[in-house]
Order: C-alpha cells, then structure tokens, then sequence
C-alpha cells in the first residue's frame, strides 16, 4: 500500500476514533507515553481533509491561513470572515494537493538547482539578495524552508498546467481575423482629439481678490477669441502652461487621458471650437478642439521607425563587476573606433548574449521591444556609429545601428498581439476547466463540519 495511504489511515486511526479503542484495551493503571518534544498539554495534530492517498491536516490549514492573513494585510485588503476565509483557502489547498499528486503520477519534478534559480530571481525582482529576503521572511514568521517548498509547488504546477492546458491551445486564422475586426469595430466608436490650451494659474492659497482678478484674464481672453483673436498667439501672450510659447499646443489625446472636466467640454465641440473658460483646483482654462479622429483612423495615420541593431553585451557577475564590464567596453570601443577590429567578430568573441552567434544582431526593432535605456541610446545614435558603453539591467552594452526605417504599425505585429489576446483568454478558461476537472475527479473526505 502507498506509504501516504498509510499514514494517511494510521493518522486516521488516531484522531477518528481509534484513542477510545486503545483506551478499552489498555490495562489499569496504564499512562501512555509522551512524544518527545510534546508535553501532555500539546494539542495532536488532526486530519482536517482527506485528499485522495493524501491528507492536509489542521495544523497545514492554520499555517496556510497565517500565511494568507499576514499577506492580506500587508497588501491593505479587507479580510472576509474567518469562516469564509478558512473555507476559501481550504479548497484552494485541496485543488492544490490533487494538482501536485497528478503531477507526481506524470513524473513533473523540479530539482533543487532549479529552484535554487528560481528563487533569485525573486530576489533579484525585489531588489534583494537571496539572505536578505530570507531574514525578511523569518522576520515576519515565516520559515525559508517552507518558503522554498511553497515555490517549488508553484513550479510544478505552473508546469503541469502548461503541458496539460497551455499547449493544447488551439488558435486559428479566423479566430486573429474576428478578434481584429473587433478592435477595429471598437476603435471607430473611439475618438482622440487634437488640442490646444491657455491656463491662468491660479497662485496656492490665493486670496478671493486675486482669484478674481485670474478669472478677469482669463474672461478678457475669451473675449479676444471671440471676436476673431489668434488662439496660438493669445496663449503665448497670456498663458502659463509649459506649452505657451507653442501656441497652448497640447497634441492629440484620446478622452481617458483627459481629466473629466475637459473631456465633457472637448466632445461638445466641432473642430476650430473653444470652451467656455472653466476652472480647475489651480487654474482657469480655455481649451481649443484643432482635430478630431476616430482611434481607427489614428492606427492608420501611425508610422513608427523601426531600428535594425547589433549589440555586444558584457554582464555583470559576482566574477565581473560593473566597472570591470564598463572598462571592458571601452576597450573594445577603442579597438572599434581605430578599426583595428570588427563589430560582428567581438560580438562573437565577448558577447554574453545569445544574439552572439549572429555577431550581436537583433534584427529589427520597434519602439518598446527593447529596455528603455537601451532604446533611449540606440535612438540617439546615427547609423554606423557605436555608441559608448550603456547600462540596463542586463549588463553594460555597446550598441550600434545598421539600418533604419519608417512603415505603418506592422500588420504582423498586430496580428500577433491580436494572437496573443486570445490565447491568454482561451487558456484562462481551459485553466479554470481543467481545474474543475482535477477537483471533480478528486476523492475528497471532510473531517470535521467546520470545515465544509
């Protein structure tokens, strides 16, 4: 018999019954013996859920559900009541341990190096060494073994799910090509607009005599407008905006970008329109409507650059630091700069990228594909010219381009993130699917009506 199903059913003997037996066979006089480490006032342990071959047990359930209040509160989210939360948490742990038993019947398995990994990069993500969140934990009461276990658990299970939902998902042409003429469906009713502003700043703790004297300004603008005033030279003359000296010209904006207020005005208007003057908490406003478009006809009109970039890149090691990368760079820049070497070659040579195989190509980028910093610099540079070493997160970067062109937003590209918004739809609901499947399948026993 499986040593789960074992113990299972010998921990079952205990707390079910199985004390008011031994106590009819003991002789008189018995006194049983205490467990080391456990004095006669120690509650046992009980079985709480019985799991298939598996158990969780009241003492798992109370931990799982300190774990879960300390997170909540740290988080500021309002706790339901301890029933419901109890009730909660004990069927994400049944879903849970059915998961992990089906996984182990599947051979699913994560080793002790991966998980090593894994948890730095958690680290990493808070800006802390592995110790250092370590001692946060225990801090907080929470023991890094049982840290480490809970990690490993959500590998496997994250694995389990993409061998048994994720890939399985199925997205065909038809499919991108329906999800497309949505968005495009949606986009027509959606409009941007094109605008331009004066501001009369309304200066803090501002006395009634002076507020009325910004509104006079403001009120004497209107009028010039009215009566056939330049709105661009209106704002360079009388507006305080950062934008005067533009002509008050703010540029497009789809209404969700615009305070409320504004956006109500704005939708009144025809194009060459102004509002009426309308004050916020600092200010008196006058706004004016240049352009109106639909969002669809603004995905039309978008042209983006694309940049085609190689790159060597050196990464900072507990072997490299940052200025021994940054040195190694400047080196190589140097060895560029007096044509001693070519790009491609030292890219093969030194790069810690995989793109080093293909001499530090990248291919073509658009804007957002790449860190900001690294798109920032590579923006600057002229093409040909190398730039000087560039920090990211990854490491220290020497970049340079090697072509440049400007095209409306790639149609493939929007295919793949129309793609993609299906398929994380479509898994989601296989995943909730085939949890409900696990679960259903599942033998599962209360022990106790607390519990159900």
């Amino acid at each position: 018999m499986h040593q789960l199903k074992i113990a299972a059913l010998l921990l079952c003997a205990i707390t079910a019954g199985g004390q008011a037996l031994a106590q009819d066979a003991k002789p008189k006089g018995f006194t049983p013996p205490v467990p080391v480490g456990q004095t006669s006032n120690t509650p046992i342990d009980s079985i709480a859920v019985v799991v298939n071959e598996d158990v969780i047990t009241r003492r798992e359930l109370t931990e799982r559900v300190k774990t879960v209040v300390q997170r909540m509160k740290a988080q500021n989210v309002q706790l339901p009541g301890d029933a419901d939360l109890q009730r909660q948490i004990l069927e994400r742990m049944i879903v849970e341990r059915a998961q992990l038993q089906l996984a182990k019947e599947m051979g699913v398995r994560v080793d002790d190096n991966q998980l090593d990994r894994a948890i730095a990069r958690i680290a990493e993500q808070q800006k802390l060494t592995v110790q250092d969140m370590r001692n946060q934990m225990e801090k907080e009461g929470i023991t890094f073994a049982a840290f480490r276990e809970e990690i490993r658990e959500e590998i496997i299970m994250q694995r389990l799910r993409e061998h048994e939902v994720d890939n399985k998902v199925q997205i065909s042409d038809a499919e991108v090509d329906a999800q497309l003429a949505a968005e495009a469906a949606m986009a027509a009713e959606q409009f941007e607009m094109n605008i331009s502003q004066i501001m009369i700043r309304i200066p803090e703790n501002a006395s009634p005599e002076v507020i009325a004297q910004k509104k006079a300004r403001a009120d004497e603008v209107m009028r010039q407008l009215r009566t056939g005033a330049d709105f661009a030279k209106m704002a360079a003359t009388y507006s305080d905006a950062g934008d005067a000296l533009k002509g008050g010209e703010v540029g497009w904006r789809s209404a969700d970008r615009l305070p409320p207020l504004f956006a109500e005005a704005l939708e009144k208007l025809k194009p060459g329109q102004v509002t009426p003057v309308m004050k916020s908490v600092g200010a008196f406003h006058i706004l004016k409507l240049t352009e109106k478009r639909s969002m669809a006809e603004a995905q039309a009109a978008a042209a983006v650059t694309q940049t085609r970039a190689r790159h060597i890149l050196i990464k900072v090691t507990p072997t490299t630091s940052a200025a021994d990368a940054k040195r190694k760079l400047e080196d190589l820049k140097e060895r560029l700069d007096n044509k001693a070497a070519k790009f491609e070659d030292l890219a093969r040579l030194q790069s810690n990228d995989t793109s080093a195989a293909k001499g530090g190509d990248l291919g073509w980028l658009m804007p957002g594909d790449t860190l900001p910093e690294f798109e920032a610099a590579m923006n600057g540079l002229k093409i040909g010219e190398v730039s000087t070493p560039v920090e990211t997160s990854f490491g220290y970067h020497l970049i340079e381009v090697l072509e440049r062109k400007t095209d409306d937003l790639s149609k493939e590209k929007q295919r793949t993130a129309a793609r993609n918004a299906i398929r994380e739809r479509k898994t989601e609901e296989a995943a909730e699917d085939w949890q409900r499947q696990v679960r259903d399948r599942a033998y599962v026993e209360y022990r106790g009506d607390d519990l159900k």
